[in-house]
């Protein structure tokens, strides 16, 4: 069997920045587990995989270590394929998924995802939360899916040094920490040990809470993000209510072969 594999820079203007994420086009779905175990070997942050069905596509997601139920930087990765790759010109992609229906469109040299919303709510700053970070953040909030520390500037986001082992320990799937930025609405960097993913360089999905949350706290809708990891990546935000548009740039680094 052979499998084409593209590697994709999502959210990147160039290779090398961005958060790259695998991409395999199937005719029919593989195994839950030679899917895992590409995803292992790939080591990328996620491996998308999709199988055309009529006027949708079937899009799953895998880490090294499990599927995940969302992912915004190999979703885009995988619009880019189709757009550039295998000859898809309607001027939506509509993705069936654990999420829902997903819909990205081009906007401006841009791929826009239509994401839902999700909500927080705080809780308390614990000394078990800020020794795992490094630092004690300002506010703690638990969302539909991660945990969200707001620190009180930029600085504060670049400079932390977290313990990986610690922060696999607590609640919620990404540990999100977020500030107001410089340059940029806000900054973020996303970590997510418990996935094999220790600091993932650019998190799209992690925006399904940093968006509606900026939006009540600047009183705005409108948003360049910055995910300020080592690779680093820019993202442009709406929030549309229940829903919140992400859009950014790809290019492909790789295209190769699976020899299985």
């Amino acid at each position: 069997m052979q499998l084409d594999l593209y590697q994709v820079d999502a959210f990147a203007e160039d290779v090398f920045s961005g958060n790259p994420a695998g991409v395999v086009p199937l005719f029919e779905w593989l195994s839950d587990e030679l899917m895992q175990n590409i995803a292992f070997e790939n080591n990328m942050a996620e491996t998308a995989f999709f199988v055309r069905k009529g006027e949708y596509f079937e899009l799953r997601w895998f880490t090294p270590e499990s599927e995940v139920d969302l992912c915004g930087h190999a979703t885009l990765a995988a619009a880019h394929v189709l757009y550039t790759y295998l000859g898809y010109t309607d001027p939506a992609v509509v993705f069936e998924t654990k999420s829902g229906r997903l819909f990205v469109d081009r906007e401006g040299g841009l791929y826009s995802m239509d994401f839902p919303a999700w909500d927080v709510r705080e809780i308390q700053v614990t000394e078990r939360v800020a020794k795992a970070l490094g630092a004690r953040p300002a506010e703690l909030f638990m969302g539909e899916r991660d945990m969200m520390a707001v620190f009180e500037d930029e600085e504060a986001i670049r400079s932390l040094q977290p313990d990986f082992r610690l922060i696999s320990q607590l609640d919620g799937m990404c540990m999100i920490c977020t500030a107001p930025g410089l340059d940029y609405d806000f900054v973020s960097r996303t970590f997510v040990p418990e996935q094999g993913i220790p600091e993932d360089p650019v998190t799209g999905s992690a925006h399904c809470t940093l968006v509606p949350f900026w939006a009540d706290r600047l009183g705005k809708s409108e948003f360049r993000a910055y995910q300020a990891s080592r690779r680093g990546g820019i993202l442009e935000c709406r929030h549309l209510g229940d829903r919140v548009k992400i859009a950014g740039k790809a290019v492909t680094y790789m295209k190769g072969s699976i020899i299985l």
